[in-house]
């Protein structure tokens, strides 16, 4: 068992202490999804579980429908985002995030590799292992990054909260749960019944 970690560690692109950009992150070869917060990789521990998935497809099919035949576009994950800070060139790009379901307005941000800037919504869902990275980590970098609107939701809980960006920071909603109703400020018109995307759990 020793030995097979050993030896994984050792075919692996990266070190826990090295500083990434989007350039490493295209020539790697990996079983597993990664994502590089300011150079930092951060591995996805293990496939999201039911109840993740299930609550993923109900947001973004009620999303989708909404936005079918307008401007904007949805996009489930694994889709990658890029969030540039000092050019788009991909050796200085170090943060690429795969949210589970994001909202993207401005066509000029997509190319055939995902979207390169910040998208206008971002949706995460929490899995047991990754709620330190998505309310921390990712919290961080999406306000700097002027990520409009940014959805956690917690499956276990039936809950979400939203934060929208304010004079380039964010402000938290209420905790929004089964009964309530939300209204994004982003997507225009759109609205969600929390209690509809929990529902057969």
């Amino acid at each position: 068992m020793e030995k097979e970690k050993l030896k994984n560690n050792l075919n692996e692109p990266f070190s826990e202490y090295g500083h990434y950009s989007y350039a490493d992150y295209l020539n790697w070869q990996l079983d597993e999804m990664v994502e590089l917060i300011k150079g930092k990789v951060f591995r996805q521990i293990a496939a999201p579980r039911r109840i993740h998935q299930e609550v993923s497809g109900r947001v973004f099919t009620k999303i989708y429908n909404y936005l079918e035949k307008k401007p904007c576009k949805v996009y489930a994950g694994p889709f990658d985002v890029r969030l540039p800070v000092k050019s788009k060139k991909n050796e200085d790009i170090d943060t690429v995030v795969q949210p589970d379901i994001c909202v993207v307005c401005d066509p000029e941000k997509l190319d055939e590799l995902g979207c390169v800037g910040a998208p206008d919504l971002i949706v995460e869902i929490l899995s047991p292992g990754n709620n330190s990275k998505e309310l921390q980590d990712k919290y961080k970098v999406y306000e700097a990054s002027g990520v409009k609107e940014y959805w956690v939701i917690h499956p276990s809980e039936n809950t979400l909260l939203i934060y929208t960006l304010m004079n380039g920071e964010y402000k938290a909603s209420r905790l929004f749960t089964t009964g309530d109703t939300l209204q994004s400020e982003v997507i225009k018109g759109f609205t969600l019944e929390v209690g509809d995307i929990f529902e057969r759990q």
